[in-house]
């Protein structure tokens, strides 16, 4: 069983929503699903599964430094794939 990661609201107002993600080994988000179109950045390389809810597993790499952005509504659960700390 995985622990759940770190979740740290930065802001959270009528138009915008921040939130800093700190993951240890063995720790995932927990499924969630995303209310706005939100943006990721990543502060160190992110080596991450992605369950999604059809039951596949898909594999994401974010370089340290690096973003993407994806539209409301994406349901899934995050899990840290390596031994190192991300956030």
């Amino acid at each position: 069983m995985r622990s759940p990661c770190t979740a740290t609201l930065l802001i959270d107002d009528e138009k915008t929503r921040v939130t800093r993600f700190d993951f240890a080994p063995n720790e995932e988000t927990g499924w969630h699903k995303h209310g706005y179109d939100y943006v990721i950045t990543a502060l160190t390389d992110c080596h991450m599964w992605l369950e999604h809810t059809d039951g596949r597993v898909t594999e994401a790499h974010v370089a340290a430094g690096e973003a993407y952005r994806r539209t409301a509504g994406i349901r899934h659960n995050v899990i840290k794939a390596s031994e190192q700390i991300m956030r």
